[in-house]
């Protein structure tokens, strides 16, 4: 109950700070600005490549501090980072604003895993002292776009799976207070297989 009241406690306050920072983009502008992203992240914004994620529906404030983190460092990716560093602040808004007007594609769990994936996404592991997911990734995985927290419905468990790690092992540290390596720390491998599994069908 107490890391429960913890989360809420940390969710509300960047809620309130970041609703103000939505991004101002331009869909049309990005759709044009968008050719050199489509060839990871598909035509429409639905990679076809399960290790690079779908940028289709996630939400435009969420793209732009990602593509801006990236820009300043704070996140790195041998092509990511690159290609960031060329793109200005309108640059980003519109793109943003582009892939977030996609429609995402609908994935699939896989059936052995939906338990334990639903049961730690919904009710979180009391045990270790994980959250439910859904305390700030909502219970359809829609994301909280004002706390520019991410959508995760849809998205290829692979990426998940992938970004999981590298918050427990450091090599991801653009979490607002530390907050998914902490969660992160406290999963072992087949619990960040199920709830990746669960999340990839989640909608």
């Amino acid at each position: 109950m107490k890391r429960w009241i913890t989360v809420v406690l940390v969710c509300a306050p960047l809620a309130l700070v970041s609703s103000s920072a939505g991004a101002t983009g331009n869909a049309k502008a990005g759709d044009a600005k968008a050719a050199v992203c489509r060839a990871c992240h598909g035509p429409d914004g639905n990679s076809l490549n399960p290790q690079w994620p779908n940028l289709a529906g996630q939400s435009a404030p969420y793209i732009v501090k990602q593509l801006q983190d990236f820009k300043a460092g704070r996140r790195t990716n041998p092509l990511m980072s690159p290609q960031a560093a060329k793109l200005s602040e309108q640059d980003m808004e519109d793109l943003a604003a582009y892939f977030s007007s996609q429609k995402e594609k609908i994935g699939s769990a896989d059936p052995k895993l939906v338990t334990a994936g639903e049961r730690l996404y919904r009710g979180g592991d009391a045990a270790t002292g994980v959250p439910a997911c859904m305390a700030c990734h909502g219970p359809t995985g829609a994301g909280n776009p004002a706390a520019r927290y991410p959508a995760l419905h849809g998205q290829h468990a692979d990426y998940v799976m992938s970004q999981l790690e590298a918050f427990k092992d450091g090599s991801r540290t653009n979490d607002p207070n530390k907050m998914m390596r902490e969660i992160a720390g406290r999963l072992t491998k087949e619990q960040m297989r199920a709830v990746a599994s669960y999340i990839n069908g989640l909608y």
